[in-house]
């Protein structure tokens, strides 16, 4: 890669929130938006929420490799089949 598309490439990186950023701004705004109600079980919601597009990113970037994904995640691969099932990824 060339120097100055790999600068690119670093200052587009430091453009764009952290995770941890952007899941602080999300929760900001969902408590913003309940106007006073009580939530409850944020987290599971939160995980269900992340979970799908966590799997689509990590496929993607894994080419649907099961095993490498697997091994990325930290899963066994049939804990990473039965996540793909439930989101009809399989």
């Amino acid at each position: 890669m060339s120097e100055q598309l790999l600068k690119a490439t670093e200052a587009n990186v430091e453009d764009y929130p952290t995770l941890r950023d952007s899941v602080a701004r999300s929760m900001r705004n969902y408590f913003m938006a309940l106007e006073g109600q009580e939530p409850n079980e944020i987290y599971d919601m939160v995980m269900n929420e992340v979970e799908e597009p966590l799997l689509e990113a990590v496929m993607k970037f894994t080419k649907n490799n099961q095993s490498r994904a697997a091994s990325i995640m930290g899963l066994n691969r049939g804990t990473l089949r039965k996540k793909l099932k439930r989101y009809d990824m399989l």
